[in-house]
């Protein structure tokens, strides 16, 4: 039988190559393209292709993101990254979604059928030409941009959103010693400012990209945070577990009546304060 292949990109022109393409080799079969992640989800659903190629720009989202979906949602699915774009984080955001195979677009049309071909028989495993370089020179700056325990944790709180004051006390250090830190971590990753600096961590793969990376000093953080009390104007959380046991209808039923403003005696049982920590919105 052949392999039943689904084409999802932006581009008209690279769905018309790739029919022409696919047109000349009888083991592929297209049975179904688009041109968005909307109308993505829907076709495949219906087609149930063997192998989709996904373009990483598509008109409506992230390529690689609703290449993440389809795992997620289809385990035994072949997926092809064809991406105009040949950075090397590119490529590792493919590798870490979990996909079957990553083309870039100037790639020869063989690489391309090669890359379908693998997809169909082996969906669980990753191929891509220029794997083993990106590989090569991601080690390289890896250990010239080597981090030590302490500096890997201010870029994780930096990455978090916390300013120098609030990293300071999480750290347990003093502000300027918290100020050296930082300093010393922008000028080892070549960077003016707290973007810059998350920017070149992503980019080299010192933190995770995207909602994945989120820190796991978070939780501890709320929790601590939740430990010191109430404080006049903070958010309010449900703590009574007899009353959140009512269910989530109940307790957002009370927080929608929980005024804004006034003293905490003034809220309903069920809510109290749980404390943000001073200072824990970024600021440079």
């Amino acid at each position: 039988m052949p392999i039943r292949l689904a084409i999802v990109d932006g581009h008209t022109l690279t769905r018309y190559g790739l029919r022409q393409l696919i047109a000349g080799h009888p083991d592929i079969e297209l049975v179904a393209e688009c041109g968005s992640a909307a109308d993505a989800r829907p076709i495949l659903a219906a087609a149930r292709p063997d192998v989709v190629t996904v373009d990483v720009a598509l008109p409506d989202g992230d390529g690689i993101q609703l290449a993440r979906e389809f795992r997620d949602r289809y385990a035994g699915l072949g997926i092809v990254i064809l991406t105009s774009q040949g950075q090397d984080d590119v490529l590792f955001r493919a590798l870490e979604t979990g996909v079957s195979a990553f083309v870039a677009k100037t790639a020869p049309v063989e690489e391309v059928l090669v890359a379908i071909r693998h997809a169909a028989v082996a969906a669980s495993s990753f191929t891509a030409s220029g794997l083993a370089v990106a590989l090569s020179r991601r080690r390289i700056v890896q250990d010239r941009l080597a981090l030590s325990p302490r500096e890997a944790e201010v870029l994780n709180l930096l990455r978090d959103g916390l300013s120098i004051p609030a990293i300071a006390q999480e750290m347990f250090i003093s502000q300027s010693t918290a100020k050296t830190y930082v300093a010393r971590l922008y000028d080892k990753l070549g960077a003016a400012n707290r973007a810059q600096a998350l920017m070149t961590a992503v980019h080299h793969g010192l933190i995770p990209s995207g909602q994945d990376g989120a820190s796991s000093h978070a939780p501890a953080r709320a929790l601590r945070a939740g430990q010191r009390g109430p404080q006049t104007g903070a958010r309010p959380v449900v703590t009574d577990r007899r009353r959140a046991a009512d269910g989530p209808a109940t307790v957002a039923a009370q927080l929608r009546q929980t005024p804004a403003a006034g003293t905490p005696d003034s809220w309903p049982a069920s809510v109290r304060l749980a404390a943000p920590r001073s200072g824990s919105v970024s600021a440079n």
